[in-house]
């Protein structure tokens, strides 16, 4: 499961080219947490593509503790 905050973290970063401190500042969090969310993304992305799983996007962490 992708979650939305990290699919923008991995737009900014790895599609646009922005450094983290940039990615995090339009995303409105710090450089940490812009590395935290890069990591869980890739890590699930490159699973993903590894296993031949789907990507299951979810609208955030909240969404996923309800269900």
């Amino acid at each position: 499961m992708l979650f939305r905050d990290e699919l923008e973290a991995l737009k900014l970063c790895d599609l646009e080219g922005l450094f983290q401190e940039q990615a995090g500042e339009r995303m409105g969090v710090s450089r940490g947490t812009v590395q935290r969310l890069l990591a869980s993304a890739r890590q699930k992305t490159a699973d993903a593509l590894v296993s031949g799983a789907a990507l299951i996007f979810e609208e955030d962490e909240l969404a996923e503790k309800k269900a």
